[in-house]
């Protein structure tokens, strides 16, 4: 087994949760091929006993999103697959019966904002920023964040956010609805 150090996933069960930390903080955590396919192994080996999941990043850094270098290489003809494996893999997230939250402790970007938005509850630290970047990336995101974002904070904020990748700091993603709850550092749910 690699060093913590090394794993691009840190999974830690304590009693009835299970905390999975995005681990790659000097690339900003990015959702590669390699970690949507570690998500999925993770939560198909759920233990029965685990109530609670919690998704989480490492320093600053929750998430900055699908890897771009993998985007770059998507063709029209693997462009659904793709699509896909990202929108299976928040389908099941939302899916869950355990309960979901996404802990964002710094920046949560564009897939990584699908993901948070597939949780039951999100948490924001104060210095939590929200982005969906793919219109000064000329992209779009495709897996479920059009969906879910609107639901959550209604259509003219999603819009907003999706249109001109407005960076939402924790205080109006809080007044926005969101995240339901701003902490000052992580730690596990009683």
């Amino acid at each position: 087994m690699k060093s913590e150090e090394l794993q691009k996933i840190i999974i830690k069960t304590s009693n009835d949760q299970l905390i999975v930390r995005f681990n790659n903080p000097k690339e900003r955590n990015p959702l590669s091929i390699e970690i949507l396919e570690r998500l999925n192994q993770i939560l198909d080996e759920i233990p029965k006993d685990i109530k609670f999941i919690i998704f989480t990043g490492t320093k600053d850094v929750f998430a900055s999103g699908a890897n771009l270098r993998e985007i770059a290489q998507v063709t029209g003809e693997t462009a659904k697959e793709y699509a896909l494996r990202g929108q299976n893999l928040m389908k099941k997230i939302a899916e869950l019966p355990q309960e979901t939250v996404a802990f964002v402790n710094g920046f949560c970007f564009g897939g990584a904002l699908d993901l948070a938005l597939s949780c039951n509850k999100r948490i924001a630290t104060e210095n939590a920023l929200f982005c969906h970047p793919g219109a000064n990336l000329g992209i779009m995101t495709g897996w479920g964040g059009t969906q879910r974002l609107p639901r959550l904070i209604g259509e003219a904020k999603a819009l907003e956010m999706f249109l001109t990748a407005k960076r939402v700091g924790a205080e109006e993603a809080l007044k926005i609805g969101l995240v339901d709850e701003i902490r000052q550092e992580f730690n596990e749910f009683k």
